[in-house]
């Protein structure tokens, strides 16, 4: 019982990891930044409501996980991000990001997930938006 309970759980996380195609993008953080800042790209935050309300990067716009996930919420949330700009996201630790790559992929964004998360991001220089 053990031994296929073991099997089952190894078998759902190989599955788990082999579905996911997207990887962490091999743009350094000051080529990220130069394309932010010339307007090339765009920058995301996939974390959800509470973590953007508790802080967040003054470049970023929010489109969570969830609404990603959400064929619906997905659909509404794509008619704001640009088709012909390339699209950073971030999350708090870059786990978050590469789901919501495989998602946003598919519908055709050029979307390049950051490994560094946010910490990482605001010692590298991006700053904290103002709290209002």
């Amino acid at each position: 019982m053990k031994a296929r309970f073991v099997t089952f759980v190894a078998t759902v996380l190989f599955c788990c990891v082999a579905t996911s195609a997207a990887e962490h993008t091999k743009d350094s953080l000051k080529t990220v930044k130069e394309r932010l800042k010339k307007k090339t790209a765009v920058l995301i935050d996939v974390r959800e409501m509470p973590e953007w309300k508790a802080v967040h990067l003054e470049l970023a716009r929010l489109v969570p996980l969830s609404a990603i996930r959400n064929p619906e919420k997905r659909k509404k949330a794509a008619k704001k991000l640009p088709k012909d700009k390339i699209i950073y996201c971030h999350c708090r630790s870059g786990g978050r990001v590469l789901i919501a790559a495989d998602i946003l992929k598919k519908d055709g964004f050029d979307i390049r997930p950051l490994k560094q998360g946010f910490a990482d991001l605001v010692k590298a220089g991006f700053r904290k938006a103002k709290r209002k």
